[in-house]
């Protein structure tokens, strides 16, 4: 973990850079550090997936609205100060890419992190982790 999940109305992938803009917001999540100046998020746990809703409705209709939905799910035991960092990187990422389009017309963007307090199952096989905890 860290998991970003975007949700975005179809629209936006026609006007923007959606595998660019993955990959600067996985960036914005590896550059994060602690208090400690220690890295918030393992290499190897870090994924962004993004998704175009395939049916959608956006506030009165009557316009030409976009939307993209971003939701962070991480391991609990962060900070606040983590948390706030985290979400500000996210959103700054998020509206840098999406500048243009915001320019020209509507379009809602919205930010959450959860963190999993109660799991009751996590399951994990990866061989992904090792390429990057060599000599850790």
């Amino acid at each position: 973990m860290p998991h970003l999940v975007l949700l975005y109305t179809p629209d936006l992938e026609r006007e923007a850079d959606i595998p660019g803009l993955c990959r600067a917001l996985a960036d914005s999540l590896l550059e994060q550090r602690d208090e400690h100046g220690k890295a918030v998020f393992p290499v190897g746990g870090t994924r962004v997936l993004a998704y175009p809703a395939a049916h959608c409705a956006v506030a009165d209709g009557a316009g030409d609205y976009g939307f993209l939905y971003a939701n962070l799910r991480m391991g609990n035991g962060r900070s606040a100060a983590v948390h706030q960092a985290v979400g500000t990187g996210l959103t700054d990422v998020l509206r840098q890419h999406l500048e243009p389009i915001l320019q020209r017309r509507p379009v809602g963007i919205t930010v959450q992190i959860d963190e999993s307090h109660n799991q009751v199952y996590d399951g994990k096989h990866s061989t992904l982790h090792p390429l990057f905890n060599k000599g850790a």
